[in-house]
């Protein structure tokens, strides 16, 4: 029997071109495509339930009689059925209904119903039931297993996906379903056989736990789930290893520059500086491409562990290229490098994308000709920047690249031949088991520790209707010559709604704070614009910043002590904690205030607590990925690696260790068994790691 990866879907009875099209467009091309398509839910119709024993909310099967069909004309112009059984008597409610329909729903009639049970306004109705009319003495039997719904797409109904699976599972054994988890590792994991547990996922007997079903933890999910996780692990260690393989340029440990650096700075690295600079300084010097992601949370002292890497790359006689997700904090990176590298006479470049003409010119030559440290946006990638020796990439905010762009940075190395060494900063906490997953092609160093002198900041969460107490708030803290933010946040995702909320925000606050001086920075503004009220605020010249959430990252004020945050319930929590540690960045005493406008859901009211209660970015990573989940977490460029389709990274993330484990078990013993795996389970996906 031929495997069903090789079976096209067109041997399938009823199958030709153009249902064959619409298959492929959900990516259903072979029967085994069709066997991993699962269901997402199931209905119980095995079971007739009598009227008198039903209770709203839940589906149910019925039988009984018709007593009666009237044409009701309310608001809405309905059929309405009297169905009776002995034990009570239920509505039917149609509001499409044809002539036809209505007169083979004549009083006397026996029907047997599937539907919703929900309370109306003549007790317990179903609207628009499936119904089939029952003749003869010898009534059909009902179901035998569970019903499965599966995700459709247009011009695919239920009945049709049913039915093709019918088939397929007559094609399905363990002979033309390959099983590629060895024996002893289906031993060692407590694995059901695939084909058992496919099987049984698309026809559940009657007596299945159909809760332990809804939830994803029956053992025929938990053995797919299993296996998806390992799949997954596997496309990420060959990303790695395909990146590992490639040549990168040692970097010998540097003692000059460093030195003079840290002589320089002021203050003493932190313990937790120290340990994540040595990791690094040592990945450097190998022969193979670093690819360490260096997480610190807001404030943790990233910045100056990078700075130590690029000057190793430096003083070794290469080029270093540093990229932000943003023109505002790009800016802010060359404003800092440049400080701290020209006493040690080493030349910064700049590279964005507002960058015209001339200038843009006179930057690419320069990058060119071998300017040892350059800084930019992704303007970096660009085919027209040549770099004359590139050997470390540092990337910031990584979770903003997606993993495309950071592998294309191999082409940018020396000579197109070494693989630059890449280091990744994120100042978002990432929670354990998206570490695992989507970065688990990384080595991870964390800063756990605040340089001396941070002070914690107080969070508050007020209402909107107290709004006027927190203007008097801002003008008590300027006051005393501190400065505060005030920051307008999304409305319904419109950028321009929400730069129009920024400046009307700013208009009413000039004119409440007459006496102080009130900057305004939004998305709509040039960079250039942007870039200089920053600048003022920075050098005190403006007292309080009105603000989008451009300022999310990297803006730095010791002097602000005062962040009012409005509508924080359209945050993400990572979010809420990002433009928080924008303040508290100096010794005084630091505030933010969360201006909620109730009433507030379920969510909101959870989020924002947490928000009160913890400052640790690890906590509040964690808790972010339980509300909001894995996609929104990560941003949308790396969602695609993440759409799985059995696993779920939260329910699932106990059996992380577990898949990793086996991943490379797989890898070591059984190889050959890595290719179909992938292809089984990513074909359709993101070919992750392929560029």
């Amino acid at each position: 029997m031929s495997p069903l990866a090789q079976v096209a879907v067109t041997t399938l009875k009823g199958v030709g071109p153009a249902l064959a099209e619409k298959l492929a467009r959900v990516g259903l091309e072979t029967l085994q495509d069709v066997l991993f398509h699962l269901p997402l839910r199931y209905q119980d119709r095995t079971r007739i339930t009598p009227i008198g024993a039903l209770r709203p909310g839940g589906d149910a099967v019925v039988e009984g009689v018709v007593a009666g069909a009237d044409i009701i004309n309310g608001r809405r112009r309905s059929l309405l059925v009297r169905l009776q059984d002995g034990s009570g008597t239920l509505s039917l409610r149609f509001f499409h209904f044809s002539q036809a329909q209505k007169e083979a729903l004549k009083r006397g009639t026996h029907l047997r119903c599937y539907g919703e049970v929900r309370p109306g306004a003549t007790g317990l109705e179903i609207y628009h039931p499936e119904c089939r009319t029952l003749s003869g003495d010898e009534p059909p039997p009902v179901e035998q297993t569970l019903t499965p719904i599966y995700p459709s797409t247009e011009g695919l109904t239920q009945l049709r996906l049913r039915a093709l699976t019918q088939q397929a599972l007559a094609w399905l054994g363990p002979d033309s379903l390959p099983d590629w988890l060895p024996e002893a590792m289906a031993r060692d994991y407590q694995l059901a056989p695939l084909d058992e547990a496919i099987r049984y996922l698309h026809r559940p007997p009657a007596d299945a736990d159909l809760e332990e079903l809804a939830e994803g933890r029956h053992w025929a999910q938990y053995r797919l789930a299993f296996e998806e996780l390992l799949t997954h692990q596997l496309s990420l260690a060959r990303l790695r290893d395909s990146v590992r393989a490639q040549q990168a340029p040692p970097l010998p440990r540097a003692a000059r520059l460093p030195a003079q650096f840290l002589k320089g700075l002021g203050f003493a690295p932190t313990g937790a500086q120290q340990r994540v600079g040595a990791e690094i300084a040592d990945d450097l010097t190998q022969a193979a491409p670093m690819l360490r992601l260096v997480q610190g949370d807001v404030g943790a002292g990233k910045t100056v562990v990078a700075a130590l890497a690029a000057l190793q790359a430096i003083e070794a006689g290469y080029q270093v290229a540093l990229m932000a997700p943003t023109e505002i904090l790009a800016e802010q990176h060359f404003l800092n490098f440049s400080k701290w590298f020209a006493p040690l006479d080493i030349e910064v470049a700049w590279l964005a994308g507002k960058l015209k003409g001339k200038a843009r010119a006179s930057a690419l030559a320069r990058i060119a000709a071998g300017s040892p440290m350059v800084v930019g946006t992704h303007a970096l990638f660009q085919d027209e920047v040549q770099f004359k020796n590139l050997a470390l990439v540092i990337i910031d905010e990584q979770h903003r690249f997606g993993v495309q762009q950071r592998l294309a940075l191999r082409q940018k190395g020396v000579a197109g031949r070494l693989c630059p060494h890449q280091l990744i900063m994120t100042a978002t906490p990432i929670p354990r088991t998206l570490a695992m997953s989507a970065y688990a092609d990384l080595d991870t160093s964390i800063l756990d520790e605040l340089p001396p002198g941070r002070t914690p900041v107080t969070t508050l969460v007020i209402a909107d209707s107290r709004r006027m107490e927190v203007v008097e708030r801002v003008r008590a803290a300027c006051a005393e010559g501190r400065q505060a933010y005030w920051v307008c946040t999304l409305i319904e995702e419109s950028e321009e709604l929400t730069c129009q909320a920024a400046q009307s925000t700013f208009e009413e606050l000039s004119l409440a704070l007459g006496e102080l001086r009130v900057g305004l920075v939004h998305g709509r503004m040039k960079p250039a614009e942007k870039a200089a009220v920053m600048e003022q605020f920075k050098a005190g010249a403006l007292q309080l910043l009105v603000a989008t959430t451009v300022i999310e990252v990297g803006v730095d004020v010791p002097n602000a002590s005062l962040m009012i945050i409005e509508n924080p319930e359209r945050l993400g929590l990572s979010q809420l904690h990002q433009l928080r540690g924008r303040v508290g960045r100096g010794s005084a005493v630091s505030h933010c205030v969360l201006l909620y406008h109730a009433p507030l859901s379920h969510m909101g009211r959870e989020r924002l607590a947490i928000m009160r209660e913890t400052s640790d970015g690890f906590v509040i990573a964690e808790k972010d990925l339980e509300l909001r989940g894995p996609g929104e977490m990560l941003g949308t460029r790396q969602t695609g690696l993440l759409q799985f389709k059995v696993a779920d990274l939260m329910r699932d993330a106990d059996l992380l260790p577990a898949a990793r484990e086996a991943a490379r078990q797989l890898l070591e013993h059984w190889p050959s068994h890595v290719t179909p795996l992938l292809e089984r389970w990513l074909r359709h996906g993101q070919q992750y790691g392929q560029v």
